[in-house]
């Protein structure tokens, strides 16, 4: 017999070499009808798995991100299936699981494949799904498997496989198709309900253009019809909410070629919105205790070497800028904590007088590769709200907690209600990829973990993603979609410290070296812009909006009362437009509804009598008369609902 242990602390006793699926049927008939992969302690198993010894067992369903992969996985498999009976004498490569769904890199030699194409691959992946054929995944020799790539002449097989020794080769059967292939497989293909092939794209062999190119299939797939159709609804409202689409429409930003790729060009509104926004978070940073600095655009490349960034992104930077002095070169600003070091270093400091928070809207510059650029969300040049505290060891819980209250605060005063904290830590696997010693990252890693602790937050734990010089708390923010984005993030950092030499007198009257915070609650202000326009449809809280209330006379007469309602909005901080263009009223309302503007009021006759004004809001229509008075009132009570308040 061996012991079970589930995730919720239970623990059962079965049968040596029971599967999964056995304890899955234990617990439930319905959970074993929705149970698709499981993992055993921490390695992802199949269903029908025999387990052998006590362990750790966790079953998942379509719903959970892992059962997601191993459907996303399978069905990778039915597709390259389906493909190679369509199209015979095609080379596979890999098809793995992504984020939505999932792709396969193809060689398909003379075969040309476009979107007419779909709908019979489609067709073709059901007709193979539904015969309910089993995965079946078993160990395969090192020269078995190169024999029989070599006999079907796939190169890219025979590469990933003299990459690998016996015993870590697996090949995974269903239905009279093999594949080279690591496991994570659902039970049976008759899972698969639904499929669509989503597009085709060109892909060189493992990223590198020196190698063949291929031709990457991206499809999803889905245990319900519904499902499906439900996702590709959600698609198409995503197109309608696209930044790019909806900046253009209410005339936020743009792109030039002349300018650049990359290099956003912020138009009067857009220009205004992010002035807005960096003045909330400048009042609430002042509340806080931070102090606003300024640094160039540039920067010796020297500082870049010291501080390791250049090691680390010197690739993926702007090429260094020489000047007529020999040997001297500047690169365009990476990041702005080497230039906040110096800042820093200006002049001694006691443990006294910290800590220090210096805070800057800091534009910065990555050579990112053109086909990567998108929209705002990828660009070349960013403005980060960036802010680095300087503090003792002693003080580093209370400031990071405090850093965790203002992301909070930004996210609440701006709707994001739904996120999930991620603690970033460091790949023990590769250690070149980092800088600094194993106790200073163990200080900081344990610093993070026990701040999201004593803060409630909802967080998980991702090994590997944390930054060069130290850890980090990322926030992952479902947008209205559903869709998830990293932004904000809190890093705690001991090897900056030392690498620039900072230091601080303390009450032992001895030289010590202060703990490093980088934080920054928007992530860059182009990327927070974008998720915020596609999570609001351009329909930005009440008081971030670039006009609150356009006022529409439906004639010149009262273009005058016009404007002296505008007067009095405008004294109680509502921003205002009049709409004096000789256009219909109706045809002023529907302008106004597609700019988004929250608030119309139409003036005439009638409300000029009764010093009134008639309200519609945008998306719901008409309010109602309003005398001018109790409408400012209206609109300051719906601001005031929308931020909220940071007390500090």
């Amino acid at each position: 017999m061996i012991n079970i242990t589930l995730p919720d602390g239970s623990v059962r006793e079965y049968e040596k070499n029971s599967t999964p699926m056995d304890v899955a049927m234990s617990i439930s008939h319905g959970l074993a009808r929705n149970v698709i992969s499981a993992s055993f302690n921490g390695t992802t198993v199949e269903t029908k798995t025999p387990l052998t010894t006590d362990g750790n067992l966790t079953l998942y369903t379509f719903e959970q991100p892992e059962g997601k992969k191993a459907f996303w996985h399978s069905s990778a498999h039915v597709l390259a299936q389906a493909i190679q009976q369509l199209y015979p004498g095609v080379k596979l490569t890999i098809g793995p699981a992504i984020e939505n769904g999932f792709y396969y890199d193809i060689d398909f030699g003379e075969h040309k494949v476009s979107e007419t194409d779909f709908p019979k691959i489609e067709q073709r992946f059901l007709e193979l799904a539904r015969g309910k054929h089993e995965f079946t995944l078993r160990e395969v020799s090192k020269a078995d498997a190169l024999a029989k790539y070599k006999e079907e002449g796939n190169p890219f097989k025979v590469e990933l496989i003299e990459n690998l020794n016996d015993g870590e080769i697996t090949f995974c059967d269903h239905d009279d198709f093999t594949d080279l292939c690591r496991g994570g497989h659902i039970p049976n293909t008759g899972i698969l309900k639904a499929v669509k092939v989503m597009s085709a794209a060109g892909a060189y062999w493992r990223g590198d253009e020196k190698n063949p190119q291929l031709t990457r299939i991206y499809g999803i797939s889905f245990p319900k019809a519904k499902m499906l159709t439900e996702y590709l609804e959600l698609l198409e409202l995503a197109k309608q909410r696209d930044h790019r689409k909806l900046g253009k429409e209410l005339e936020l930003f743009t792109f030039s070629q002349k300018v650049g790729q990359g290099l956003p060009l912020w138009l009067p509104k857009g220009a205004a919105l992010r002035s807005r926004l960096e003045d909330f978070l400048k009042k609430a940073q002042k509340k806080a205790g931070y102090e606003m600095v300024m640094t160039p655009h540039i920067g010796q490349k020297e500082l870049y070497v010291t501080s390791g960034h250049y090691e680390k992104y010197g690739e993926d930077s702007f090429q260094p800028i020489k000047t007529p002095k020999m040997d001297e070169e500047f690169l365009l600003k990476p990041m702005n904590c080497p230039h906040h070091c110096e800042v820093y270093n200006y002049k001694p400091w006691s443990y006294k007088e910290l800590p220090k928070r210096y805070a800057e809207f800091g534009t910065v510059y990555r050579y990112e590769q053109s086909g990567e650029l998108h929209g705002m969300t990828r660009v070349r040049c960013f403005t980060q709200d960036d802010a680095h505290i300087f503090c003792t060891p002693d003080q580093l819980d209370q400031e990071f907690k405090d850093v965790i209250d203002l992301v909070l605060y930004v996210f609440g005063s701006l709707g994001f209600e739904d996120f999930t904290a991620q603690v970033s830590l460091r790949d023990p696997e590769n250690p070149s990829k980092y800088i600094g010693s194993d106790e200073n990252w163990n200080k900081a890693e344990n610093a993070i973990i026990n701040a999201a602790k004593e803060k409630g937050l909802n967080y998980v734990i991702e090994t590997g993603e944390a930054a060069f010089y130290g850890p980090k708390l990322d926030f992952m923010v479902k947008d209205a979609l559903g869709r998830s984005w990293q932004l904000g993030t809190i890093q705690v950092d001991y090897n900056l410290p030392e690498r620039f030499d900072l230091t601080y007198k303390g009450s032992d009257n001895a030289e010590h070296r202060p703990v490093m915070i980088h934080r920054a609650p928007f992530g860059s202000m182009e990327r927070f812009i974008a998720v915020l326009l596609e999570h609001t449809g351009g329909n930005f809280p009440l008081w971030l909006m670039p006009e609150q209330v356009i006022i529409l006379p439906i004639s010149e007469k009262y273009q005058k009362y016009a404007e002296k309602v505008s007067g009095l909005l405008e004294n109680s901080e509502i921003r205002t437009l009049i709409d004096d263009r000789s256009e219909k009223t109706g045809r002023k309302i529907r302008d106004a509804e597609v700019s988004k503007v929250p608030y119309m009021i139409i003036v005439g006759e009638k409300e000029e009598g009764e010093e009134s004004v008639s309200v519609r809001k945008h998306g719901e229509g008409d309010l109602g008369t309003f005398s001018i008075q109790d409408f400012i009132k209206h609109v300051s009570d719906e601001v005031a609902k929308t931020l909220v308040a940071f007390n500090k």
